[in-house]
Formats: C-alpha cells, sequence, structure tokens
C-alpha cells in the first residue's frame, strides 16, 4: 500500500527541496554558461571564418552526436586521470555546458541563417561595419526566431540534470532515490516519484510560459517598429507634394 503520508513528511519534503535547489543552480549555471559560448560558437560558423569555423564545426558536431552521460564520466574520472580534478557539482555543470554549448550553437546558426542576406548586403552598404551589422539588424530579428528552441534546449538541460546523479551529484533524483530506497521507503516509491515529477514540471512549465510571453513582446514590438517605419516613409512621400 502506498504511504502517501510519510512519503510526505517534513523531513523527507525539506530532503527533496535541497536536492531541488542543487538541480536549480546546477541548471542556472549551466545554461548562463552554455548560451555565452554557444552563442559565439553559432556566430563563428555563421560568420565562415577560414580554417577556425571548420574546427569549431567538427568539435561541435563530434559533441552533439555524443551521448550527455559519457561526457559526465569523462569530466568526472577521466580528466583526473591527466590532473585535472573536480568536486562533482562543478563536473555536472562542466559536462553539461560542453554538450549544452554545441547544441545551442547550432540553434544559434540557425537563426542567423534564417535571416535574409539582403538586409547584410543592405547594411553594409549603409556604411556600417560587420559587427554593427551583427549586432543591430541581425542578431535582434534572429533572437526573435531563436527563442522558442533555445527554451526548450535549456528545459532539456534542467531535466538532463537528473543524469549527474550516476556520479553521486545529490541534486533532486538523488535524493529521491535516498528516500525511497531506505529502511521504510518501500510503500513510498510512487509518492515521491509524484512529487519529483510535480517539480520538474512547475519549473519547465513556468520556462514555457515565460517563453510565449517573451515571444509575443518581440512581436508586439516588431510590429509597432515596423508600423512607425511605414507611417515614416509615408510622410516623406506626402511631403514634397504638399510643398508644391
Amino acid at each position: 500500500m502506498m504511504d502517501f503520508v510519510g512519503a510526505y513528511s517534513s523531513g523527507n519534503i525539506s530532503y527533496l527541496l535541497k536536492g531541488f535547489l542543487v538541480t536549480l543552480e546546477v541548471a542556472f549555471i549551466s545554461i548562463i554558461l552554455s548560451f555565452v559560448i554557444g552563442s559565439l560558437l553559432g556566430i563563428f560558423r555563421y560568420a565562415k571564418i577560414p580554417v577556425f569555423s571548420k574546427i569549431v564545426a567538427v568539435l561541435v558536431e563530434a559533441i552533439r552526436n555524443l551521448p550527455l552521460i559519457l561526457i559526465i564520466f569523462f569530466t568526472y574520472f577521466a580528466l583526473p586521470e591527466v590532473g585535472i580534478k573536480m568536486g562533482v557539482m562543478t563536473a555536472a555543470i562542466a559536462a553539461l555546458t560542453i554538450f549544452e554549448s554545441a547544441m545551442i550553437s547550432e540553434i544559434v546558426r540557425s537563426g542567423l541563417n534564417s535571416i535574409e542576406k539582403g538586409q547584410i548586403e543592405a547594411s553594409r552598404s549603409s556604411g556600417l561595419n560587420y559587427v554593427q551589422t551583427m549586432w543591430h539588424i541581425i542578431l535582434p530579428q534572429a533572437l526573435k526566431r531563436m527563442i522558442p528552441p533555445l527554451v526548450s534546449q535549456f528545459i532539456s538541460l534542467l531535466k538532463d540534470t537528473s543524469l549527474a546523479v550516476i556520479i553521486a551529484l545529490p541534486e533532486l533524483l538523488h535524493n529521491a532515490q535516498g528516500i525511497y530506497s531506505g529502511p521504510k521507503g518501500g510503500n513510498q516509491i510512487i509518492p515521491i516519484i509524484i512529487m519529483v515529477a510535480l517539480m520538474y514540471f512547475v519549473v519547465n512549465y513556468a520556462l514555457s510560459l515565460l517563453s510565449r510571453a517573451l515571444e509575443k513582446r518581440l512581436d508586439t514590438t516588431h510590429k509597432k517598429d515596423k508600423g512607425r517605419n511605414k507611417f515614416q516613409g509615408n510622410n516623406q512621400e506626402v511631403l514634397p507634394s504638399n510643398l508644391s
């Protein structure tokens, strides 16, 4: 018989929340690092810098086709063999950052490629250099198209933190296993798993809602800017006829 009362005792809930805080901490740091690194890698691939872009492409494709659990094993068990020792949390963050950076770089590259090449040529002809064109013209438009896949990737990253249980990272799933593997945990497996699933769902669903709100806001801003530019264009056409 399932023991919901015992499973949801204050001690168990507190223990799960401690693990969940570790999950969120690892996910947050990994998201920030992988977004920065992945964006740079994606831009480097898009820029098609001779030799360098090809090297980045090979590294990205190699990492994308490896299982994340193998990278976790590598950072925690293999790197110490060459003198690079990391704690459990650092190793988990490093593995997630390496893997997710490769995934995000492809999202960024695809987003940049979706922008019409004519906009780059028009910006360059108006006097903007390559960096100014990327920063002011291409990236803002590409970012809007990247939001849904980026948020989806961040959600996957949050869920992937559970794989670090293999190196005993004290995250949510690790602590859940500690509860239902105990002497009184036989009847608490399903209640504990339900609670774990609920915690993951709440955060991931909140990220999804944030993505929709941000995408809607950017779309509204874009429409306002487009309308303003159209209005200014109409005024420029009307003024000469009035003056005449």
